[in-house]
């Protein structure tokens, strides 16, 4: 099986130990083992616990904690709904593998993470991508999307808020998806790992909007846990079912410390979610102003999720334009064409507030010397 090469994750993989100062990372600025202990009742029983646990393969499906924890995060979703993975990457992959067939139909949102139409374009489906535009702010065409769609339309893939722009669509244009969905009946997979920040209006999640919407997360952005490696699939019971059947050949059951460190963080959701909330709020304001005062750069403002795509006004593509700010200044972005697009960069502005305020000064550096 061919399969494209994943362009974000092979040029994070190359270059993201050697920076100096990244400015890429997607994820809130991780929490230490201490950190997370802290944030529940009784710390030290936390850590007594975790160190008298046998370490067997536990539960196959997920702790009842777990599942109970990550149905909590919906409206109508029950712990029978829940199926941990090893991330949403892992939870993307077993879903398309689970659904996806050759011969198939599939409309995915693009820009968008990779895994939503290349991995299906390996099984051999046939993807069709609803363009993305900057002029219409990064927002779906509506029109444009009910023209890919037929009866042999399987499922419609979309990353809402949408990873690189930051950009969320509001329940109005899920509604409207749902109802193009529907017709033709098809499943929608949401990547919604950046779900959960509400910068200007609650985000809702498509598994509480159709009954064949399916909804990815993970303990990786919003929480902070990127490396437990947990995330999650939110769907139909068949659907999970479906999923479970194919999850025996690939991950049998998730690490126990991995699941009983989730339990902790989705306990104490409303102390993290505050704190990152906070965090990404504040750290927000300093792209925002950033971007304000440099003249050969633009962006639609991010209202969800941690990562910005950039545009600037410069004679140079965006290979060229990320190798030479991080052989010349140290610092770490992903270049646009890793999701389709020349002249924009992705920044992530939720990691370290010191390197992202460093990382930025750099790059404006660097931008008046491309002049």
């Amino acid at each position: 099986m061919k399969i494209a090469a994943f362009k974000v994750e092979e040029w994070m993989n190359e270059y993201e130990v050697d920076a100096e100062y990244n400015i890429a990372e997607t994820c809130v600025e991780s929490l230490t083992v201490e950190e997370l202990l802290n944030l529940a009742d009784d710390p030290e029983l936390r850590l007594e616990e975790i160190k008298k646990m046998q370490l067997t393969y536990g539960d196959i499906k997920g702790s009842a904690g777990f599942k109970k924890g990550v149905s909590s995060l919906y409206q109508t979703i029950e712990p029978q709904n829940i199926l941990p993975s090893h991330g949403a990457i892992g939870a993307n992959f077993l879903l398309l593998y689970s659904l996806v067939e050759a011969g198939d139909q599939i409309v995915s949102v693009f820009p968008t993470y990779q895994q939503l139409y290349s991995i299906p374009e390996s099984f051999g489906a046939e993807v069709k991508k609803l363009e993305l535009q900057y002029e219409d702010g990064f927002l779906p065409d509506l029109e444009q999307l009910e023209s890919l769609l037929s009866e042999q339309t399987k499922l419609i893939a979309i990353n809402n808020p949408n990873n690189p722009s930051g950009v969320v669509m509001n329940k109005e244009i899920l509604e409207k998806i749902v109802e193009m969905a529907r017709a033709v009946d098809a499943y929608i997979l949401a990547d919604e790992v950046y779900r959960g920040f509400d910068l200007e209006e609650e985000i809702p999640s498509i598994a509480d909007l159709y009954e064949k919407g399916i909804s990815v997360g993970s303990m990786s952005k919003i929480f902070s846990l990127a490396g437990l490696r947990v995330g999650w699939i939110a769907g139909p019971e068949a659907v999970i079912e479906n999923c479970q059947l194919h999850r025996d050949y690939i991950t049998i059951s998730n690490p126990m410390i991995s699941d009983y460190l989730s339990v902790v963080a989705l306990e104490n959701k409303e102390k993290l979610l505050q704190r990152n909330l906070k965090k990404v709020k504040k750290q927000l304001e300093i792209v925002d102003s950033w971007v304000e005062q440099e003249n050969l750069v633009e962006y639609i403002k991010p209202n969800g999720g941690t990562t910005a795509f950039i545009k600037y006004n410069l004679d140079l593509d965006s290979e060229t334009f990320a190798k030479k700010l991080f052989q010349e200044k140290g610092v770490l972005v992903v270049p646009g064409i890793a999701f389709g697009r020349e002249n924009f960069i992705r920044i992530g502005f939720a990691g370290n507030e010191e390197e992202l305020k460093t990382g930025l000064a750099l790059l404006k550096e660097f931008l008046r010397e491309q002049v």
